[in-house]
């Protein structure tokens, strides 16, 4: 089973939190990640070694309004 370092961190970066692991897949390592997620923290990254797997927020594009445009079929 892979294992994972799970990071909280408040808005100016500092570690509020990290929790080391082991999933089964990325996916159970994400679903962990907000599970366990610690108040306060408003950052948090899942890393499988030296390798960035998760992050939230991801900056502008998670912030940056979506636009949807509908179409009849009629």
């Amino acid at each position: 089973m892979p294992a994972y370092a799970i990071t909280y961190r408040h808005d100016d970066g500092s570690l509020t939190a990290k929790i080391e692991t082991h999933c089964a897949s990325d996916k159970e390592a994400k679903i962990l990640a907000h599970a366990m997620k610690m108040q306060g923290a408003r950052q948090l990254e899942v890393w499988q070694g030296d390798t960035l797997i998760y992050a939230r927020p991801q900056g502008r594009r998670e912030t940056a309004p979506i636009s949807v445009e509908a179409h009849s079929l009629v």
